[in-house]
Order: structure tokens, then C-alpha cells, then sequence
């Protein structure tokens, strides 16, 4: 089937709740991907973020099917000979306590949540049904009816209320809001070091380890999504690490797999997670031993391929050859490591029709907050494929 009447069916049968551009991929090696034409493509999204380790990579395939070919799913009703290993091997790479396994991104942050209510009530004797979580304004952490309802992205939350109590919302990068608004309720502070989905936004100089701070002063619980940030994109394992600091929880999850299978984890202390008894949370999939051996195949590759050190090397020249377009069309690049925003002036108008033409070049990215195009290609991308990218964004973007 052609390309258009891919496209049919998709509009015919399937909810119209994405805007994807109007190409249909058929297959992905390392940075490339291929429509059903048979045209090749330079992935600068990596399926926001999710394969840094490049498309269909063979290590991590020879590890899914191995294991694929042994055993897939037992539920944590039995224990599986994958779940150790991966436990010992993410804890000691990330300098974590203990690591709660599930499958979306969503769900690690819905995980977090309950996890950090209930130490709230057994430690800090916070009042029954009175713990508070802050977050931050221009948040995504992803879709569920609990996290829309704390979004400021009014679309987010139209027509799906109502929504679950216990969130508060300050300024992002206002370190000062975030202290004001701690109370003797507040349990959590749920922040991205960088924003992704709201237009790869880094917060000012110093503004997480202040956080830090501010959150040990007052006992509350440091929650850093790095969801989309971490596992190498921003040119170290996790974006925290550039204000030299550690959150009590991390969310990890897209990268953590490759690309190859849903699984995401809580990484975090003995406090927080030791709330958990048995019946207290669950997943039939989460930790299941084919979701294990492909993430711990994942980890391996972003070590031994030196792809966090690529990544802040080629994000720095990435960044400095964008800059020097001096484009009429851009406000500001900005970004760390592979995780790269080119925002448009306001008289430019929507980023969308830029996303089109870099497609009919052979580039394919998308824009975020209808005009910041982001950029975020494979962390094997090489500095040739990279230079050829440059070209085409300057053609378009000048």
C-alpha cells in the first residue's frame, strides 16, 4: 500500500487524537528511517527521545529475541531470573537505593505520586488526605486523568475533569515560588530539568540545586522526571548531574528500552520506596523478564559506546553551528547535549510548516508549542550525519 492510502486508514478507523506529518515509516537502522516509498530519512526525534541507542540496534535485538524466545511474561505473581540483575545493574549505574519497575512513562510518574503521599503520611505525619505534590508550570508528565489535572496546557484538561486533588503549581526556574509554596502538607516537588514538551525550556543557572536546598530545609521528597532527559540525552546519564546534585526519586523510562519495548522505573531512596507492602501497587507487565533483559541490553549499549560524553560533545557544536545561521526567522537555540530547541520569532508564525519542508528534505522533526522545533536525533548519530542535517536546517531555517 502507498503512502496515501496508509494514511486513508488511519484517518478512517483510528482516533484523531495525534497530528503526525503525513509520512509512513516502514523501517529504522541506527539514525535513518524509511517510508514505504523507499525514501530514507534523518530521525532527529528519536521518538521523543526513547532511542538514543538508534533505531532497531542489534545488540538490544539479539537480547529481545533471545529472551523472547525463553520466557515473556510470568507476572509478579512468580519471580523471573531477569529481575535481579536488572535491579543490581540500573541501582548501581544510577547511585539508587531501589528501583520500582512498570511500562509507561505515565505510570512511573502516577507511581512516584502514591509513593511519596504515603511516606508523607508514615514519616513526615502528615495529616490523612492532606498531602500536597508541587509541580511547575508548562509541566508534561504525561496523559492520565491525575496528571492533566495538574498541566497549566488548558487543551491538556478540557472536557476531562474533574481532577484529583492535592497539587500545587508555581513558576518554573522561580526557586523563591517553589519555597513559598511549601506548607506543612507538602510532601513532593515533581519538576523536569529541562522541559521537553514545553519547548526544551532549561531553567536558569543554579535553579535545581537550589530546589535541592530549599527541598532539605523543609522535608520533601525532590522528584526529578527525567523521563525524556535522562539515559544520556543532555550529554550526562541524568540532567541533574549538571547542577551536581541527586533527586530522592528519578523517573526513568523511553530510552531505558531502546526503543524496542514499554518498560519505565522509579529510581530512588530506601525511604520512599519502603512504603510499598505487598497489594499496595502493581502492574501484570511491569518487571516482566522480557521488558528486564532489553533494558538491561539498553544500558550496556549507552556505556559501552560512550554515547553520554557523544551526546555533550555533539549537542555543544550542534547548538554553536545553529546559532551562527543568524537566521531571521529564530529567537533562541537553546538546550543541553542532544536535546535542542530552535524557538521562531513571533513574526515568523507556527513551526509546522518549517517541520514540513525539513521532511521533504529528508529530515524529519517536530515541533513543540506550536514555535520551537526540536531537534533530538539518536546519540550514535555521527558528526558527518550531523553536518548533512545542519545543511538542510540552514536552507530551510535561512
Amino acid at each position: 500500500m502507498n503512502t496515501q492510502s496508509l494514511i486513508e486508514l488511519e484517518n478512517r478507523y483510528g482516533a484523531h487524537n495525534y497530528k503526525p506529518l503525513d509520512v509512513v515509516l516502514t523501517k529504522g537502522e541506527g539514525v535513518w528511517v524509511y517510508d514505504v516509498e523507499g525514501k530514507r530519512y534523518l530521525d532527529c526525534l528519536s521518538a521523543y527521545s526513547a532511542v538514543n541507542q538508534g533505531h532497531c540496534h542489534p545488540r538490544i535485538l539479539k537480547a529481545m529475541t533471545d529472551q523472547a524466545a525463553k520466557l515473556t511474561l510470568t507476572s509478579r505473581a512468580f519471580r523471573n531470573d531477569q529481575l535481579g540483575p536488572f535491579y543490581k545493574e540500573i541501582c548501581a549505574l544510577t547511585n539508587s537505593h531501589k528501583v520500582l519497575p512498570m511500562n509507561s512513562g505515565a505510570e512511573a510518574v502516577e507511581t512516584v505520586i502514591k509513593a511519596v503521599r504515603k511516606w508523607g503520611y508514615a514519616h513526615k505525619k502528615v495529616e490523612p488526605e492532606k498531602a500536597e505534590i508541587i509541580v511547575c508550570s508548562n509541566n508534561f508528565h504525561g496523559r492520565t486523568i491525575t496528571i492533566v489535572g495538574f498541566s497549566t496546557d488548558e487543551q491538556y484538561k478540557e472536557g476531562f475533569g474533574p481532577f484529583t486533588p492535592g497539587f500545587k503549581v508555581v513558576e518554573f526556574g522561580n526557586a523563591e515560588a517553589l519555597e513559598n509554596a511549601i506548607t506543612q502538607n507538602t510532601v513532593g516537588f515533581l519538576v523536569e530539568p529541562i522541559q521537553g514538551e514545553g519547548g526544551v525550556i532549561v531553567p536558569p543557572e543554579g535553579y535545581l540545586k537550589r530546589c535541592r536546598e530549599i527541598c532539605d530545609q523543609h522535608e520533601v521528597m525532590l522528584i526529578f522526571d527525567e523521563i525524556q532527559t535522562g539515559l544520556g540525552r543532555t550529554g550526562k546519564l541524568f540532567a541533574e548531574e549538571h547542577d551536581g546534585i541527586e533527586a530522592d526519586a528519578t523517573l526513568v523510562g523511553k530510552a531505558l528500552s531502546g526503543g524496542f519495548y514499554p518498560i519505565s522505573a522509579v529510581l530512588s531512596n530506601d525511604d520512599i520506596l519502603n512504603v510499598f507492602m505487598p497489594g499496595d501497587h502493581g502492574s501484570t507487565f511491569g518487571g516482566n523478564p522480557l521488558a528486564c533483559a532489553v533494558a538491561r541490553e539498553a544500558l550496556k549499549v549507552l556505556q559501552d559506546e560512550n554515547l553520554i560524553q557523544h551526546a555533550e560533545t555533539l549537542g555543544n557544536y550542534f547548538m554553536d553551528q545553529l546559532r551562527a545561521f543568524n537566521s531571521p526567522y529564530v529567537k533562541e537555540v537553546r538546550g543541553k547535549g542532544l536535546l535542542v530547541g530552535v524557538e521562531l520569532t513571533p513574526e515568523t508564525g507556527p513551526a509546522r510548516p518549517f517541520c514540513e519542508k525539513l521532511m521533504k528534505a529528508g529530515l524529519l522533526c517536530k515541533e513543540t508549542h506550536e514555535t520551537v522545533i526540536r531537534f533530538a536525533p539518536p546519540l550514535v548519530i555521527t558528526k558527518e550525519q550531523l553536518d548533512w542535517a545542519l545543511g538542510e536546517i540552514e536552507k530551510v531555517l535561512t
